[in-house]
């Protein structure tokens, strides 16, 4: 996944526009507006819960198109924030989603960049239409140390995973071979047990399943800026609760497409397993000393886009509507969003925490969430 996906030359995100209804798949943010919105109101909610500590950055992994962040700044716009007490910090590591992230989201779009400084941790910078700052990060590890609103939309999906069968011998890996004689790629189980099978619980009851290493040091990384710097997480997602086996797959125009097919040419996936970033991201490392943090959820999408107030906004929207077309597109986006057929169910949402806001949440629990 990780070589098909982010191969520097050859990699699917890294050359070219795979999202929307010309790409290989849609996501919230792109079907509607009114997505966004509402996670820009939830993290202003959340903030101003925090006592507004500044100055704070919005910091989004895998932004994708920017659409995401582009509806968040302008809500946030709405409520007169100091550009220079708001920063961006975009985690992505295409060069070509950089880029288009940089159109949708800045004033102007350095062709030719400027030098950075030599110490610098981030790749790219520039001023967003709204006059805060924003940077490019290849890590989580690299941001700057600051009170944090994390965004993770459709982003642990695409973090490779390590597929486990429990054989007769014990646990066995599932791996990738190549056939020298018709040059195509196949499955084979490891012989031995392999480190990722060091993953597997004592008593896990499922026969196969799926462990995302990486997933679980991100997830890790950002409940320990959360605890240090203060901050929230907000993750968005199709996945499980460490109850679901094989959800490996890739898709192509919208359909599911073999993923030992054309690597490189389809977008490859598996559902996230929530109940392992929770743990991961209420237990320190062992060289670390902080205290658990708090999660929420999940809920499904919606849930959260109910309690958030989807259906005040899409009547908002509809009066000021200009056409019937546009009133159509409108309630679509609506159903696609909630419909539990469609992405209502599929998706979930996780919110993160600092321990010590422990307190302050019995009294007002996140809205989207109870």
């Amino acid at each position: 996944m990780r070589e098909v996906l982010t191969n520097p030359t050859a990699g699917y995100y890294m050359k070219q526009d795979v999202f929307g209804q010309k790409g290989d798949f849609i996501t919230s943010p792109e079907i509607s507006q009114m997505f966004g919105e509402l996670v820009a109101v939830w993290l202003i909610n959340e903030w101003t819960k925090c006592g507004k500590p500044k100055p704070f950055q919005i910091v989004e992994l895998g932004p994708g198109r920017g659409t995401l962040m582009s509806d968040i700044l302008r809500v946030f716009s709405r409520f007169k924030i100091s550009e220079s007490d708001l920063s961006v910090s975009l985690v992505e590591i295409s060069p070509y989603l950089s880029q288009e992230q940089e159109k949708r989201l800045c004033r102007t779009t350095n062709k030719n960049e400027k030098k950075l400084p030599k110490d610098a941790h981030y790749y790219k910078e520039s001023i967003t239409v709204y006059g805060s700052p924003i940077r490019w990060y290849n890590h989580v590890s690299d941001l700057p140390r600051s009170f944090s609103l994390f965004v993770a939309h459709e982003f642990f999906d695409a973090l490779p995973v390590h597929k486990l069968i429990k054989s007769d011998q014990g646990w066995r890996e599932v791996l990738i071979g190549f056939n020298r004689e018709n040059s195509t790629l196949h499955y084979l189980l490891s012989r031995e047990r392999t480190p990722a099978c060091l993953y597997c619980r004592e008593n896990e009851t499922r026969k196969e399943l799926e462990v995302s290493p990486q997933s679980l040091v991100i997830i890790q990384s950002m409940a320990t800026r959360i605890h240090q710097d203060g901050g929230i997480g907000l993750v968005m997602d199709y996945g499980h609760e460490g109850d679901k086996t094989d959800t490996f797959r890739g898709f192509r125009n919208h359909k599911l497409h073999d993923p030992l097919v054309d690597p490189g040419t389809a977008d490859l996936t598996a559902d996230v397993d929530f109940a392992a970033l929770k743990w991961a991201a209420t237990h320190p490392r062992a060289d670390e000393d902080w205290q658990a943090n708090l999660t929420y959820g999940t809920v499904e999408q919606k849930d959260f886009l109910t309690r958030m107030g989807i259906d005040v906004r899409l009547e908002q929207l509809l009066a000021t509507s200009q056409s019937e077309e546009t009133a159509r597109n409108l309630k679509s986006a609506h159903q696609m969003l909630t419909n539990p057929s469609e992405m209502g169910s599929k998706f979930k949402f996780l919110a993160l925490y600092p321990a010590v806001m422990e307190i302050i949440l019995q009294r007002y629990p996140p809205p989207g969430f109870s």
